[in-house]
């Protein structure tokens, strides 16, 4: 039988949680070109200590490594109790796309681990075995149930309403350099098989600059669900225009209906030199925590209050907070893409 069969299911990520995980940064100088990790393990330490005021961060670093992040998130003012360190080797920190995908029990309440495979996102940024290896790692530490999804998929790919819907985009999860063997269709009966959802919602792509190939969690979220936050880029110059419109007709366009709420892009994001021009930055890369919401800010500060704003607006029952993060996402990703979900 299918986890959905024996009914388990992906939750929301606003239904309580147990914790939040995150991938470390290690030592490797393919990343951040080698010159700011130290920088950078500040950061995760902000971060994780940000988390902390919400709920447990569980924290996936090689053992000779525990020390030194406590020291970290100390610095950080993490609340000490609700740091958690796993000896879970690694490759690199985006553990919403290598780690598990937590599914629930509808009627036990038992939380279980879909383990997807893993391939740095068409093979691009190898080594990435250990990171492959997370998922099992972490089902045996906490002794869960894992299921295999038997097909290459990240958990930035995907946005769930808790109600049926999946939303993602057909330039990630149709890709060659994911799973070529597999048609439209069997990706679809996969995605309900494993994760409990019945309609797969299609956007065609995404932002400029993104490793990805155009991850769900830089385009839409699910703030409830029959509410969506959509990105929008309103300067016809910028090569986002036209794929943000599209993809907002489309959400508008989706049964059942949705409200489609707009969000900016902040203006675009460049470092002279670096491999991506533009950075991929976006404010629904946010990070829904028990009672909170955790926001990326790109030293805009007129963008950034504006999309701080109507964020307290839509999530008025949650403290939203801003993390800068214009460094952090000079490798791809922010919030969203660093972090994992465990339900409660």
């Amino acid at each position: 039988m299918t986890p959905a069969e024996q009914r388990y299911a992906m939750p929301a990520e606003w239904s309580p949680q147990e914790a939040v995980w995150l991938s470390w940064p290690v030592d490797d100088e393919r990343h951040w070109g080698g010159v700011k990790k130290d920088l950078m393990k500040a950061k995760f330490a902000e971060i994780a200590a940000a988390i902390s005021l919400f709920e447990t961060v569980r924290i996936n670093a090689a053992g000779a490594e525990h020390a030194e992040i406590l020291a970290a998130c100390n610095k950080a003012k993490a609340v000490p109790e609700r740091v958690q360190l796993f000896d879970h080797p690694h490759n690199d920190v985006w553990c919403r796309d290598h780690g598990p995908i937590f599914l629930k029990h509808l009627d036990t309440g038992e939380v279980a681990i879909s383990d997807w495979g893993f391939n740095a996102w068409g093979g691009k940024f190898p080594p990435y075995d250990l990171d492959d290896s997370i998922p099992r790692q972490i089902a045996d530490s906490l002794g869960m149930k894992r299921f295999e999804g038997r097909m290459i998929l990240e958990g930035g790919a995907i946005e769930i309403n808790g109600a049926g819907q999946l939303l993602t985009t057909e330039a990630v999860l149709l890709n060659p350099n994911r799973n070529p063997e597999l048609s439209r269709g069997s990706i679809e009966k996969r995605l309900r098989d494993i994760l409990g959802v019945r309609d797969i919602l299609w956007l065609r792509q995404g932002i400029e600059g993104d490793d990805t190939d155009g991850h769900i969690d830089d385009l839409a979220r699910f703030i409830n669900p029959g509410m969506i936050v959509a990105c929008v880029e309103k300067d016809r110059g910028s090569p986002n225009h036209a794929v943000l419109d599209e993809n907002l007709k489309r959400l508008r366009n989706f049964e059942p209906g949705f409200e489609v709420l707009e969000i900016h892009l902040p203006e675009a994001c460049e470092v002279p030199g670096w491999r991506l021009p533009v950075l991929p930055a976006s404010y629904v890369n946010f990070l829904i925590v028990n009672d909170g919401v955790l926001v990326p800010t790109f030293r805009q500060k007129k963008n950034d209050d504006r999309a701080l704003g109507m964020l307290r607006e839509w999530f008025g029952d949650r403290e939203v907070r801003g993390i800068d993060c214009l460094d952090l996402v000079e490798e791809g990703g922010t919030l969203h893409c660093i972090s994992q979900q465990q339900p409660a």
